[in-house]
C-alpha cells in the first residue's frame, strides 16, 4: 500500500470514530427534545424555527470533539511526510530571565493599550528579535505543545500550537507565549514552531478576519502562522490536504 493509500485509510478511520461519537451523542445520549426547547425558552421558540436551534444544538456537540480529531489527524500525516509525530509533547529547555520578563512585557501590551493610545498591532519578527535581545540568569521552563514532529531526514524539529479555526482571545495568547518560549530557549530544543489553524473558514489566507486572534496574531503575514492547506502539505508532504480534503464523508441530515 502506498503512502497516499495509507493516510487515506487513516483519515477516513478517524473521520468515521468522530461521527459514530457524535452521532450517539445526538441521537441517542442528548438529543435536541422540542418540547425541552420549548418550555425553557419560550420567546426563542416563538420567534425561530425549530429546524434552526436543532441544528445549533448538533453543532455543539459536533464541534468540540474535532478538536481532539485535528491532533491525531495531524499525528497521522506527519508520521507518513515528515517520519515521528507525537501529540502534548512536553518542551523543557532554559530561558534567560529578561526574555521571560519581555514576553509578559509584550503580551500584556498586546492585551492592555497604553493609556491615550491605540492598541498596538501584533508583529512577530520585531517582538521576537525584542526578545531575543534579553539576557539573564537561565530559568528552566517546559512548554506543552499540541502537536510535535519530527523531520527525520534532515534532522528537523518542529512544535506546532493547532487551534480551531475560530479560537477565542485567551487560548492564542496562551499559545503565543508558549511559541515566545519555545523560540526562546538556550540552547533552543527546536527548529521551528508554528501557530496553527486546520483550515480556512474565510476561504484565502488574506481574508481571514476572526477578530480574536488578530489581537496577537498578523494571521495574514506572521510567519509562525499557518493555516489550512501549507500546514497539512508540510506536515504530510504535497497533496496532503487535498487528500484529506477528499475523505470527508458528504454530510447527512440528522433525524
Amino acid at each position: 500500500m502506498n503512502k497516499n493509500k495509507m493516510i487515506a485509510e487513516g483519515i477516513k478511520d478517524l473521520i468515521k470514530e468522530l461521527m459514530e461519537r457524535v452521532m450517539i451523542r445526538v441521537l441517542q445520549e442528548d438529543p435536541f427534545i422540542i418540547e425541552n426547547f420549548r418550555a425553557h425558552k419560550p420567546l426563542y421558540a416563538a420567534l425561530v424555527p425549530d429546524e434552526i436551534f436543532k441544528g445549533s444544538h448538533f453543532e455543539r456537540r459536533f464541534v468540540t470533539p474535532f478538536g481532539n480529531v485535528w491532533e491525531k489527524l495531524a499525528k497521522l500525516s506527519a508520521e507518513f511526510g515528515l517520519g515521528y509525530s507525537e501529540t502534548h509533547k512536553k518542551i523543557s529547555g532554559n530561558i534567560p530571565q529578561e526574555r521571560l520578563r519581555r514576553i509578559y512585557e509584550i503580551l500584556a501590551r498586546l492585551e492592555h493599550p497604553e493609556e491615550g493610545k491605540k492598541r498596538i498591532k501584533p508583529d512577530w519578527e520585531f517582538e521576537l528579535k525584542y526578545i531575543l535581545k534579553g539576557g539573564g540568569e537561565l530559568l528552566p521552563t517546559t512548554v506543552e505543545c499540541d502537536v510535535y514532529a519530527e523531520d527525520t531526514i534532515n534532522n528537523k524539529k518542529y512544535a506546532f500550537e493547532l487551534k480551531s479555526p475560530l479560537p477565542n482571545s485567551d487560548i492564542t495568547k496562551v499559545s503565543k507565549e508558549k511559541l515566545f518560549k519555545l523560540y526562546s530557549m538556550e540552547p533552543r530544543e527546536i527548529d521551528k514552531a508554528y501557530y496553527v489553524l486546520p483550515y480556512n473558514p474565510f476561504g484565502k489566507k488574506e481574508n481571514y478576519s476572526w477578530s480574536f486572534p488578530l489581537r496577537w496574531f498578523n494571521m495574514k503575514e506572521d510567519s509562525v502562522v499557518m493555516i489550512g492547506r501549507e500546514f497539512w502539505d508540510f506536515i504530510g508532504g504535497i497533496g496532503t490536504y487535498d487528500l484529506f480534503i477528499s475523505q470527508l464523508p458528504p454530510p447527512k441530515a440528522v433525524a
